[in-house]
């Protein structure tokens, strides 16, 4: 019985309740931590305030517009990066002397910083939306591209053998065999990538200029409004929640080997 207990998976409820106990007891450590003066309310004002200064800029300004901008550049951002990182991670996992050539590569260009890229993209491509989607698309390349060799590999090499003698070969494979089996580390590298990608947005448009949250977190940051920066921080975190428990729903719903019942599952 103990051993079921041990290896019993975390239910969907918990996934949702486990965070949510976390984010109240570091409410409520905050406030305690305010309401002490520790620190004056300049340096960590309250939850409280910062709850009532996001209620004012959402209402009362057009910070809601604001937050939909990164979204869609970070949205397309992803899409860019998935066309290019999907392919090339299913070529690298599949062909050996591909990713003795590239992965090195690959990797070093993770050690850039993203606020050294943006002056070049700035260089290369000029202001506006079109450089700030493609540092999004640069950030998430990796993660996705990753996940994607991860995943493939992970796969026994006799499965594959076993569908080639029966047949199955190219997309037919790739469709009926190494998708499913290595789609949840796919979507894991996506699931990382697009929350990441909300990161890249604000931090190109805090170097090279927007409307967005970027905008936002550049002006507040230069009039030291504590209260301002803690408000956005809170809709940038929101935003990434909500995008990743969006990712892992439709991972969990689209997995083929679900069972229609949870209780169906046996015990080991």
């Amino acid at each position: 019985m103990a051993r079921q207990m041990h290896q019993a998976p975390v239910s969907r409820l918990g996934h949702v309740v486990a965070p949510l106990v976390v984010v109240v007891a570091v409410l409520v450590i905050w406030q305690l931590v305010a309401a002490a003066d520790v620190w004056p309310s300049t340096m960590l004002p309250a939850p409280t305030e910062v709850a009532q200064r996001l209620g004012h800029d959402w209402t009362a300004s057009n910070l809601p517009l604001r937050t939909w901008i990164p979204l869609g550049e970070a949205l397309v951002g992803c899409v860019v990066a998935a066309v290019i990182a999907l392919p090339l991670g299913y070529l690298l996992a599949r062909w050996p002397l591909a990713e003795a050539a590239a992965s090195p590569l690959i990797a070093a260009s993770q050690a850039v910083p993203a606020v050294a890229i943006a002056p070049l993209l700035v260089v290369w491509v000029g202001y506006g939306t079109i450089p700030v989607v493609l540092l999004c698309a640069l950030m998430v390349f990796f993660p996705m591209a990753l996940a994607t060799v991860l995943g493939l590999r992970q796969i026994d090499h006799e499965l594959l053998w076993a569908a080639a003698l029966d047949g199955a070969h190219g997309w037919s494979l790739l469709w009926h065999l190494e998708w499913p089996l290595a789609r949840k580390p796919i979507l894991m590298g996506l699931r990382t990538g697009f929350t990441l990608s909300i990161t890249g947005a604000v931090v190109g448009e805090f170097v090279m200029g927007g409307r967005g949250l970027g905008m936002v977190v550049s002006v507040e940051s230069s009039g030291s409004d504590t209260t301002g920066l803690f408000a956005t921080i809170i809709v940038l975190c929101l935003l990434a929640v909500a995008i990743y428990l969006i990712i892992w729903a439709v991972e969990v719903l689209t997995d083929p080997l679900r069972p229609a019942n949870p209780k169906e599952i046996p015990a080991s």
